[in-house]
């Protein structure tokens, strides 16, 4: 069963990615990243005010919040300044690179995944799964030889540092959720209120000194449809696999590669919706990935 949340989460994350490109399109990216968290935030806190008016309705129904200690809340904290970094450094990227360049890169997050699961959690992969992974880091590195032909060089190009930089983030994240909902219990929903909470707090400091007092930056944002949209599609996507990882079989390592066929979606659709370069020779290392992803979820 956690494998098709999986799924669930990836289709919604490749929905996500798409519409996050839309919404960072020639626009100032933190405040719409601040836009996309808030909106998610006002997503989850209606199922939160459920809970407070109709209890029994929402316990009947796992909307239910928990009540968490002091120390609890810091280790969400963590998470929050985790996130809030790599989401910074993402969506940097994601204005100035083509999503059919970040989208790869950020596959590449199950590697890292792949890595922290075998020391941390002592999860053991197969012959399978080893094959898997490297051929989609292998995928990736065909990715950045396209991405040459688009006018960017991978290593002077401080974005796609950026970009890498946010995929080792995230992955560390990923870790770290299996942590706060195994280790300390906690339900998808009490987890995504408060780190919303605790990342809006993070984002306001932020803007306070990168945006608020430059009116000329606040007069080039623009509010878009898609900011909406990208926050409530995150919840959605992060409900999913969180409930997946409430499963105590779940290897967090096969959930981070099956989350990675969300590419599908965002190069393929993506790539013609934005109308970006090399989109027939982007399909091979797509392809490769692809391949990486099925021996990942076959392998047993």
């Amino acid at each position: 069963m956690w494998m098709y949340l999986g799924l669930l989460a990836a289709l919604f994350l490749g929905l996500h990615n798409l519409c996050k490109k839309h919404a960072v399109q020639g626009n100032e990216v933190y405040p719409v990243l601040f836009g996309t968290v808030f909106s998610g935030f006002m997503f989850i806190t209606a199922f939160y005010l459920l809970s407070v008016f109709y209890p029994v309705y929402a316990e009947t129904n796992g909307y239910s919040f928990q009540e968490i200690s002091l120390q609890t809340h810091g280790f969400i904290f963590i998470k929050s300044v985790i996130m809030a970094s790599s989401w910074v450094l993402a969506y940097q990227a994601l204005k100035h690179l083509p999503i059919t360049i970040v989208t790869p890169i950020r596959s590449a997050g199950p590697f890292f995944t792949f890595i922290g699961a075998i020391f941390i959690y002592n999860e053991r992969p197969n012959g399978y799964q080893w094959v898997g992974f490297f051929l989609i880091i292998f995928s990736v590195f065909l990715y950045s030889k396209i991405g040459k032909k688009e006018g960017i060089n991978f290593k002077r190009n401080k974005w796609i540092f950026a970009i890498i930089g946010a995929t080792f983030l995230g992955a560390s994240s990923g870790l770290y959720d299996k942590f706060l909902i195994q280790n300390l219990a906690l339900n998808p929903q009490t987890l995504q209120f408060w780190f919303c909470l605790y990342t809006l707090i993070i984002l306001l400091i932020i803007l306070s000194i990168t945006w608020f007092p430059f009116a000329e930056k606040r007069n080039a944002f623009k509010f878009r449809w898609s900011i909406i949209a990208v926050g409530v599609l995150l919840q959605a996507a992060d409900y999913f696999y969180l409930k997946a990882l409430q499963d105590p079989d779940a290897l967090i390592m096969l959930l981070s590669a099956i989350k990675r066929s969300q590419i599908l979606i965002a190069v393929v659709v993506g790539g013609l919706l934005f109308r970006e370069q090399n989109k027939r020779k982007k399909l091979i290392p797509l392809l490769g990935i692809m391949i990486g992803v099925f021996l990942i979820l076959y392998s047993n």
